[in-house]
Formats: C-alpha cells, structure tokens, sequence
C-alpha cells in the first residue's frame, strides 16, 4: 500500500463514486483529508466511514461558483497549513446529441468541468509555489482523447483540461510541483445517472457501458500508485482505454469504430 501518512489530500466530489472511493484510500493511506462536494449531508457520511473520522474536514462548495474558490482555500490553509495534494474529481457528463443540446448546457458542463477545476486549482497554487512542493491531480476520462456520440461538449472539457493542465506542468515544474492526468475509462459509478441531457434534465440511468466497467475502488488504488510515483499520466480500465493508443497511432480506424457506437435519447 501507498504511504501518504501526514499529508493533507483535498479532493473535490468526494460524496460519491471515484471521489468517495478516493478518501477511503487515501485515508487508509494515512492521508489527512479536505473533503468537497455539493452535498453537505453526504460529505458528513464519507467522513464518518473514515478512519480517523476527526482528523478529516468537510468542505462544501460548488464547482460552478468559483468566486468563493479564494476564500475556501485560505479557510484550508488556516486549518491545515498547506495542501499538499490536489484532486480535482469533481465534474458532470453528459447524455445529449450536439444538434440538441442547448448552449446553456453547454455552458454549464464547461463552468463546472473545465471552469471550475482551473479555478480550484489556481486558488491553491499560490501556496504550493510558495512552499515549492505540491501536487495537482486530475480526475480527466478517455474523454479526453476520444470524442463518442453524445458526450460532445463533456468531451470538450476533458481535452481542453489535457492542454491546460500539460502547459500548467511544463510550467511549475521547476518550483517541484508535479501535475498527475488520470483517465479513467467505464467505472461502476452514478455518473451516466447524473449526466445532463440536451436541456438539463439528468439522464437518471446507469449506462450498460458503466455497469460492466470497473470499480470506483479499483480506480483508486490505481490513481494512489500514479500520485506516489510521480506519473505524468495514466489510464484506468478496461478494453475501451486502448482507444487512447489507437487513437495516436490508428486514428482512422478508431474513427470507423466510433461511428458504429449509436446512441438514441434515452438509450443505455
């Protein structure tokens, strides 16, 4: 196992999925823990299944409310004295044709997934530079390569974290601050139940595709190995993470594969 004894890991969508399944692991770890979500309530159960139940502190804030990011941060900084890592989980997808989804929509997968972690992260940065040590984790996706029907602007933000993040690393680097992509590929979460739809409605089914993936605590334990290794990146998963590599190498063929998925409103 992974040794993170002392150090302070604040992770945002901590209330379910990969998130939750990130502050078991990290906490077993020895980690002391920020723990952020929307959900105050369920924050609090997270907290509680933790060993060390009092060591940890809940956080709750809104991704697509950034303003507040600063003063978040420095009420972190009081409490703990630094962040020593960064996970930047939390984020929506999507279920909507591109033709059908409204640009408010759109707009607010963008706030919340691309928006909202570069604002997170530049809020804690300051402080990371100034101690020279740090690490900034993002929760990306195949996603971030790979674009499918139906996850078009969920597919934007993915990539557009891979160029901000890759120029972020060639940036800090120097300072020893190490960014960490992970890209998960089909994981057993609620996070096809929680995608927007064309105009907002949530999709509120589990994807068959999320039912044969694998488990949120899998997907832990294997971003716990790329954090303590330094890795620049990773992919986690099943069969559907060789579409990153063929989509390097093979990009026509992955192309032709792509066109086969279908997808209907309201399919599965």
């Amino acid at each position: 196992m992974e040794n993170f004894a002392g150090k302070v890991v604040w992770i945002t969508g901590a209330s379910s999925g990969i998130g939750e399944a990130l502050a078991h692991a990290f906490a077993q770890a020895g980690a002391c823990l920020v723990l952020s979500s929307r959900r105050p309530d369920e924050l609090e159960r997270v907290r509680l299944a933790l060993p060390r139940a009092n060591e940890h502190f809940c956080l709750p804030l809104d991704l697509a409310q950034c303003d507040g990011f600063p003063a978040l941060t420095a009420q972190v900084l009081g409490r703990f004295g630094r962040v020593d890592i960064l996970v930047n989980n939390g984020g929506v997808s999507q279920r909507a044709r591109a033709a059908d989804a409204t640009l408010a929509v759109e707009r607010a997968l963008m706030e919340v997934n691309y928006f909202g972690t570069v604002a997170l992260t530049k809020a804690v940065l300051p402080s990371m530079l100034a101690r020279r040590a740090g690490q900034v984790v993002v929760i990306s996706s195949v996603m971030g390569y790979v674009g499918t029907p139906g996850r078009s602007t969920y597919a934007a933000s993915k990539h557009a974290l891979h160029g901000y993040f890759d120029s972020l690393r060639a940036e800090v680097w120097r300072e020893g601050i190490k960014i960490t992509l992970i890209c998960p590929g089909y994981v057993q979460t609620k996070v096809s139940d929680n995608a927007l739809g064309a105009h907002g409605e949530k999709h509120g089914r589990t994807d068959a595709t999320h039912l044969r993936g694998i488990t949120a605590e899998r997907c832990a334990a294997a971003t716990l190995r790329a954090i303590a290794r330094g890795k620049e990146e990773i992919s986690v998963g099943g069969f559907e993470t060789w579409a990153i590599p063929l989509k390097r190498l093979l990009p026509r063929v992955l192309s032709r594969v792509i066109r086969k998925m279908k997808f209907t409103v309201g399919s599965v």
